[in-house]
């Protein structure tokens, strides 16, 4: 096939489907490449994004609107014993994977962002 004179289009991506992509990338098992070829995104482009990701470049903004995040309900007993007066300011992340995470107000995002992609992938 003869490309000479056709001109390519370059495939533009919304925020929130780069992230869509990147956190399917992210998933317990997921292969980079299947995950790639799932979106019709090259491997290299989705590395970058993971790549940016990791930098808190494609994290939301004001302007995208409100993240959702997942939420579990207990009941009021358990949550007593897990939540002391003293942890005002404080946030506790369990992830899938068995790890807990006690978070002062005071921690930087970025750096959050990057010890939860490194628990995530183990």
């Amino acid at each position: 096939m003869d490309t000479i004179g056709v001109k390519r289009r370059r495939r533009t991506w919304s925020e929130s489907l780069k992230r869509e992509i990147v956190a399917a990338s992210f998933e317990p098992g997921a292969s980079a490449s299947v995950v790639a070829r799932r979106y019709d995104v090259n491997t290299n482009q989705l590395f970058i994004w993971r790549r940016q990701y990791g930098d808190g470049l494609l994290v939301p903004t004001r302007e995208n609107g409100p993240a959702l995040l997942p939420v579990t309900i207990t009941d009021a007993h358990s949550a007593e014993k897990t939540v002391a007066p003293a942890d005002a300011g404080r946030i506790e992340i369990e992830l899938p994977n068995g790890y807990r995470l006690r978070i002062d107000a005071a921690v930087e995002g970025k750096a959050l962002r990057r010890v939860l992609d490194v628990l995530e992938r183990r």
